[in-house]
């Protein structure tokens, strides 16, 4: 029997593909509302946490913090900071936080303290400063004038001087901590083995950078945090809840030495995501 071309032609792909579209689309709508009634919201993303260490360290120093925090779902940066001088060291970790999209939990260690004090200024994505065994600087003071503001503090018995001139001809001295001292003066309670290597890896921090006064501190703005080693022997006890107290930081007090995120990697996680939960 003849059939007419129009009905042959109603059963080409093309016609089945726009009929199963409509039939999709019609699908589509009749159970959309029931499966947004049914779906949750997303959770709101955590905080990245920026990590600086300071002088006579390097970032492997927060190795044991990074792994608890990653285990957390926390995003993790540890940023190397140049030990250069705090203007210089500041405007490097401010280039990395500009970087991240969403709140930052900025933290710093020892020296690490006045260039996140530094960085943070003006850095609108910061909104929580956490500080270990660290400076927590007013403007126009420096690391080497704070350290010698209380007593206790054994580094000036244990640095050693290397001259070195930067790439634009001026003179400068590296300062590394000597090696066979390392392990009583900047981490008495880390393994042996550990601090020996540490003392091999360590950066140096030059005369610059622990002589240059800091700028307008971002801790008279930003919610504050202090982990403070109550055997520290680079930072004494008394200098860091000095200065945490100024700045009207929440402090936390451990038995720790001055390499307080190597001995006591739980304590201070713990302080940093209890700042990350401020954070909205």
């Amino acid at each position: 029997m003849y059939r007419h071309p129009r009905f042959r032609r109603a059963r080409t792909p093309l016609t089945l593909m726009a009929t199963a579209t409509v039939a999709t689309a019609l699908f589509a709508t009749s159970v959309g509302p029931a499966s947004a009634a049914k779906s949750t919201p997303p959770k709101s993303p955590k905080p990245t946490v920026v990590l600086v260490h300071g002088a006579f360290a390097d970032s492997s120093s927060w190795s044991g913090v990074i792994k608890r925090l990653k285990q957390d779902g926390y995003p993790v940066v540890a940023a190397a900071n140049p030990l250069r001088g705090v203007s210089i060291d500041a405007a490097a970790v401010k280039a990395v936080l500009a970087g991240i999209e969403g709140p930052v939990v900025l933290v710093g260690h020892s020296y690490g303290g006045t260039v996140i004090s530094n960085a943070a200024h003006g850095s609108g994505n910061v909104k929580a400063l956490v500080y270990a065994d660290a400076f927590l600087p007013e403007k126009g003071e420096s690391a080497n004038e704070l350290v010698g503001k209380f007593e206790g503090s054994i580094i000036g018995k244990v640095l050693r001087p290397v001259p070195i001139t930067n790439p634009d001809g001026s003179k400068d001295v590296d300062f590394y901590i000597d090696q066979s001292k390392f392990h009583k003066a900047f981490g008495a309670d880390v393994p042996a083995s550990t601090a020996g290597v540490m003392a091999v890896t360590q950066r140096p921090g030059t005369a610059t950078a622990l002589n240059e006064p800091s700028g307008e501190p971002a801790w008279k703005t930003i919610p504050s945090w202090a982990v403070v080693g109550t055997n520290d022997r680079i930072i004494p006890r008394e200098l860091q809840v000095y200065m945490a107290k100024r700045a009207k930081a929440q402090i936390s007090e451990i038995p720790s030495s001055h390499a307080v995120s190597v001995s006591h990697p739980d304590a201070v996680t713990h302080v940093i995501e209890k700042a990350a939960r401020t954070v909205r």
